[in-house]
Order: structure tokens, then C-alpha cells, then sequence
């Protein structure tokens, strides 16, 4: 534990697997009790045991972060086994890759209620409970397409639009209850969730497995570039960064 989180109380939601369980074992190995919402049991078992077999303390809260009562579940367990928390990594999400004119309308139902109503359920009561416990930071996760476009990911794009001006939002009108809101934004990460969404682009003829990746972000992402990414902004290092988008993309968004 070198301690850059020491002292702090977190929570993050889809912290199970892949960049969230990436975030979860870096906010834990930096000193902070980590309490993990998601809906996948076995791998937030297996995350919450890794943690602990490091030395750290956290532990794991099944939760579809869909659902109202299972959020307030979730955070009263929480807050049961750590106390009031003062950092939340809401991290929960999903894609669809289809034409816009082939995407269904329960899919599209589907990916916002993921996406974005599990970010304004889940933000809602935090910034509620930090406002009451002295402040935190809060760091969402938005994508390299929450400000540019892309073909066949026209759902996706609106929601991490959504994600990052919900960002914003809390970063100016919370700022004063000493809560700070930032948002990371990768590019394709080598996660179960990248890896997919790269196959199902190049199904569909592009071709992110060789050029396309060349040349936007040079090389895949690793899931620990993104959580150190977010833990810096989580921590008190950045306790004057309010209201920002950090790209992890090594250069895409610059260039593009």
C-alpha cells in the first residue's frame, strides 16, 4: 500500500471485471476501502478476494445499477461495512455496434438505462451523501466517442455524450459542497468488453484490428493505464481538477 488513497472510502460500480476490476485492485493497493456494485458474483468475488489477498480491504455488492432499490441496497451495504464513502468511480457500462437504422428500439432502451439512467441513479445519490459527509471526488467513465462520432456506434456516442455533460453538470453545481466530478476517456482497451466491440467492427468490414488501430491510437490500451488514469483523478493530486475529460488514447482525440 503506498497510500495515495489512504484514508479514503470508494465506490465503483461494474468494478467486477475487466477496467473496473482494474480500478478496483489500483484504488485498493493505494489505501482505500473499495466497495465493488455489479451484476457479474463470481468475478466480483474473485476481485474483492484478490484485494484482499494483497492486503487490502474491500468488498462486493451484487447490484444492477438499473434498478432504484438495488442502487440504495447496494449503498447501504456500503456504507455499512466502511462508513460514509467520499470517492465513487462510476464505471457501469455497455455497446451495441449496428447500423442506426438496424438498431432496435429495446437495444437502444437497453444501453441508456446501462449507460446513462444507472449514471444519473447512481451520481443522484452520491453527490446527496458526499454533499452530507464533507465532499469527495467522483470520476465517471465517458469514452474517446463521447465527443467524436463513429459509424455504427450511434447509440453508444449519445450516451457517453450524455455521461460526459452529466460530468460537467455536477463538477459546476456541486462544486461548492466540496465534491469534484471529472471524467476518463479511453480508446479501445484491452478488455473482454474492447476486444469485443473490435471484432464486431471488423465483422462489419473496418478494420481496428490492424490499420485502423495504427493509426488513431498507435497500440491497444492496457485496463491499468485507464484505472491509474482515474485514480489520479480520484485522489487529492488532483484536487484543482474539476469539470475535465482525461483522454487515455495516447493522442486520437488530438489528432482527430
Amino acid at each position: 500500500m503506498s497510500g495515495r488513497l489512504a484514508g479514503k472510502v470508494a465506490v465503483i460500480t461494474g468494478g467486477a471485471a475487466g477496467m473496473g476490476r482494474a480500478a478496483s485492485l489500483a484504488f485498493a493497493h493505494e489505501g482505500a476501502k473499495v466497495s465493488i456494485f455489479d451484476i457479474q458474483d463470481e468475478a466480483g468475488a474473485e476481485t474483492v478476494r484478490m484485494i484482499r489477498a494483497a492486503g487490502g480491504d474491500a468488498a462486493f455488492f451484487r447490484c444492477d445499477v438499473t434498478k432504484p432499490d438495488q442502487i440504495d441496497a447496494a449503498f447501504a451495504g456500503a456504507i455499512e461495512a466502511f462508513g460514509p464513502y467520499n470517492v465513487l468511480f462510476n464505471h457501469a457500462g455497455t455497446i451495441i455496434v449496428a447500423p442506426l437504422h438496424e438498431t432496435p428500439d429495446c437495444e437502444y432502451d437497453r444501453l441508456m438505462d446501462i449507460n446513462v439512467k444507472s449514471a444519473f441513479l447512481v451520481t443522484k445519490r452520491a453527490v446527496k451523501h458526499m454533499s452530507d459527509n464533507g465532499g469527495g471526488s467522483i470520476v465517471i467513465t465517458g469514452s474517446i466517442a463521447s465527443e467524436l462520432g463513429y459509424a455504427l456506434e450511434a447509440v453508444y456516442c449519445m450516451s457517453k455524450g450524455a455521461v460526459l455533460q452529466l460530468m460537467r453538470t455536477i463538477s459546476v453545481e456541486y462544486r461548492d459542497a466540496g465534491i469534484r466530478c471529472n471524467a476518463v476517456c479511453p480508446g479501445f482497451v484491452e478488455t473482454a468488453h474492447g476486444l469485443r466491440e473490435i471484432a464486431e467492427l471488423d465483422a462489419a468490414g473496418q478494420q481496428w484490428e490492424e490499420e485502423g488501430m495504427a493509426a488513431t491510437q498507435g497500440r491497444i490500451c492496457k485496463p491499468e493505464e485507464v484505472a491509474n488514469a482515474a485514480l489520479f483523478l480520484a485522489s487529492d493530486e488532483a484536487s484543482f481538477v474539476n469539470g475535465a475529460a482525461l483522454y487515455v488514447d495516447n493522442g486520437w482525440y488530438a489528432k482527430g
